[in-house]
């Protein structure tokens, strides 16, 4: 507890040095720099600004409550980072979801590390210190991914060693922002996983895209499954023409009887000998046991 307390009292002692209009810190080489650039200091929070940079758009309402009921028993135990502006004026770099808690329990200071940089700086820290955390969605990633490409000029391989992670990882997360725009905020939303978008990146044409994430939703389908069903729509099975002839019309007439009974369109294949096959579709194990009750009620 006298750590914690001499800590604390620490910060409150280099935020009364800041507040020196005499001796504004500017740079890192000006007097008593080094006391504050790299330390926690207690900030004011009104003297925090929102940092028009910071990649994270979404914030939970449940979950940032928990967390400042977390901060109201226990304090913000990772400071946020800043980059200060002017005399008294910071921006924020990381952080945000701790300031807006902290903010929301009415706390007046909240504990920071300074930096000094200048806006691309400030948008690199942003990006590559939001990148390093765990609760951003994959598109989420992505976006700060191609924003350090389009604007800091990072190739893949410099960001590799900027946030730690494999070039074709980096990579990953790049292509899911070829997908259709619905199918990137179900991923955001949480309704499919980024396994389902990277099985989905396959597929070429849009529309079939979204056709392939309504089955995922309303057949709640595996990534394998979905891997799968992309591998069949991808590589169409051919039927061998050798092996089929052309239905004969009264069959055709007794598909469309069929088709309307069972409520699907009925695929008959009919062979060279007069033998044939009939397939009748089913989208769930409800609609299964309809076709049986159907099937059974006709004998």
């Amino acid at each position: 507890m006298a750590k914690a307390t001499k800590k604390q009292a620490l910060g409150r002692g280099l935020s009364a040095l800041l507040k020196d209009p005499d001796n504004d810190i500017k740079s890192a080489s000006d007097k008593n720099a080094d006391k504050v650039v790299g330390n926690i200091v207690e900030l004011d929070i009104e003297d925090i600004e929102i940092n028009p940079f910071q990649p994270r758009t979404n914030f939970n309402e449940e979950t940032l409550r928990e967390l400042a009921s977390s901060i109201r028993e226990l304090g913000v135990i990772q400071p946020i980072t800043v980059r200060k502006l002017a005399f008294n004026k910071y921006q924020l770099v990381s952080g945000e979801r701790r300031y807006r808690a902290s903010k929301l329990i009415g706390n007046s200071t909240i504990p920071a590390y300074i930096r000094i940089a200048n806006d691309q700086e400030s948008l690199e820290m942003a990006l590559v210190e939001n990148i390093q955390r765990q609760d951003l969605d994959p598109i989420e990633i992505a976006l700060s991914y191609q924003r350090l490409i389009d604007e800091i000029q990072l190739t893949q391989e410099q960001m590799s060693d900027r946030v730690g992670k494999k070039r074709s990882t980096i990579s990953n997360y790049l292509r899911l922002l070829k997908l259709d725009p619905i199918i990137q905020t179900g991923m955001r939303d949480g309704f499919i996983s980024m396994g389902h978008g990277r099985a989905m990146i396959n597929i070429d044409n849009q529309i079939d895209q979204l056709e392939v994430y309504e089955k995922i939703i309303t057949s709640k389908l595996s990534v394998r499954a979905t891997e799968a069903l992309v591998k069949n729509l991808n590589n169409p099975k051919t039927v061998v023409k050798s092996e089929t002839i052309e239905i004969p019309k009264p069959i055709k007439k007794g598909i469309k009887e069929f088709s309307e009974y069972f409520g699907h369109k009925i695929d008959v294949k009919v062979a060279k000998n007069g033998s044939g096959k009939i397939s009748i579709p089913f989208h769930s194990e409800e609609d299964f046991n309809r076709i049986i009750k159907l099937i059974k009620s006709a004998k």
